[in-house]
C-alpha cells in the first residue's frame, strides 16, 4: 500500500504555513514534509503535528542560498564550517519531531575548476550529517536535482546519486529519489525503481514537464505507483508538486492511487 505525503511548502501555499496542517489533515493525508522548517519554533511545528494527528516525515538541512541561485550548503569547501551548523540546528528539531529522514541538497558548482573539491567536501559533509542524525534514529538521504532547473546542481542523474552514495558508504545514508527531476533529465525511473528500490529512503513526485500533479504532464504514474507498490518499499511518497489551480482541486490523483 502507498502512503503519500503533502509537501507542505509546495502544497496549500493559499495559506500560512501554520494552517497547511489542518488543510492537509481535511485532504486525507497522515503525513507531511516542509522542505525548510526553520520559520517556526519545532515546538510550534509539533504541537500542529499532534493537533492534526499527523507524522512529519521529512525535512531539509538548510541549503544557504540555493533557491535564490547560489551554490548552497553542503559541497562549499569553504562553508563547512556552516553547514556543520545548519546540521546541529536540523538535529534539534529532528529530536523533537522525529522524522524518518532528513535531506541534505548538495547545491552547485558555479566553478567547475574545483568540481572535485566540491565533491570531496559534500562527501564528508555526507558522512557528517549521516553520523550525527543516527544518533536520533533518522536516516539521512541526499537528492539529484535536474540541470534544467538547477544549472551547475552538482548531483543531477541517478548515476551520480549512485556512486556518491557508494563512495560515502556510511549505513545510514540513502537516496531521495526525486521522480519529476529524473524524468526532467530523461531517465528510465521504471528501470532505476526497479534495481534500487533498497536504496531509496524517500520518494517524491510531481509530473513533467511542469511540475503539476500526476495526470497535467507525460510521467505514466499508473505504472510507476503500482511498481513501487509491489515493491520492498515501506517509506512515504512526498507529493512535491506546484498545483495547476488551486491545491484543493489538485487531489484526483490521490482517488486513483
Amino acid at each position: 500500500m502507498l502512503r503519500f505525503s503533502a509537501n507542505l511548502s509546495l502544497l496549500f501555499t493559499e495559506l500560512p504555513l501554520l494552517q497547511r496542517f489542518e488543510a492537509a489533515k481535511q485532504q486525507g493525508f497522515e503525513a507531511v514534509e516542509i522542505q525548510f522548517p526553520y520559520e517556526l519554533p519545532a515546538e510550534q511545528i509539533l504541537e500542529q503535528l499532534q493537533r492534526h494527528a499527523l507524522k512529519l516525515v521529512l525535512f531539509n538541512v538548510d541549503a544557504d542560498t540555493l533557491l535564490q541561485g547560489g551554490e548552497g550548503l553542503a559541497a562549499v569547501p569553504e562553508k563547512r564550517a556552516q553547514f556543520r551548523e545548519a546540521v546541529a540546528i536540523a538535529l534539534e528539531y529532528a529530536r523533537l519531531l522525529q522524522p524518518d529522514v532528513i535531506n541534505v541538497l548538495p547545491g552547485r558548482c558555479l566553478a567547475p575548476q574545483r568540481l572535485e573539491q566540491y565533491l570531496q567536501t559534500l562527501r564528508d559533509n555526507l558522512r557528517h550529517a549521516a553520523e550525527t542524525f543516527a544518533t536520533a534514529g533518522v536516516t539521512t538521504v541526499f537528492e539529484a536535482v535536474n540541470s534544467h532547473d538547477m544549472p551547475g546542481f552538482i548531483v543531477d542523474s541517478s548515476a551520480k546519486m549512485l556512486s556518491l552514495l557508494n563512495e560515502v558508504g556510511h549505513p545510514k545514508l540513502g537516496l531521495q529519489y526525486d521522480i519529476y527531476h529524473m524524468s526532467r533529465m530523461r531517465e528510465d525511473c521504471a528501470a532505476f525503481l526497479t534495481q534500487h528500490i533498497d536504496k531509496i529512503g524517500h520518494i517524491q513526485f510531481a509530473d513533467c514537464p511542469g511540475r503539476g500533479q500526476p495526470g497535467t504532464g507525460s510521467v505514466d504514474f499508473d505504472t510507476l505507483f503500482g511498481l513501487i507498490a509491489g515493491s520492498p518499499y515501506r517509506g512515504w511518497m512526498g507529493a512535491e508538486y506546484k498545483p495547476a489551480g488551486t491545491s484543493y482541486d489538485s487531489f484526483a490523483w490521490m482517488k486513483t492511487h
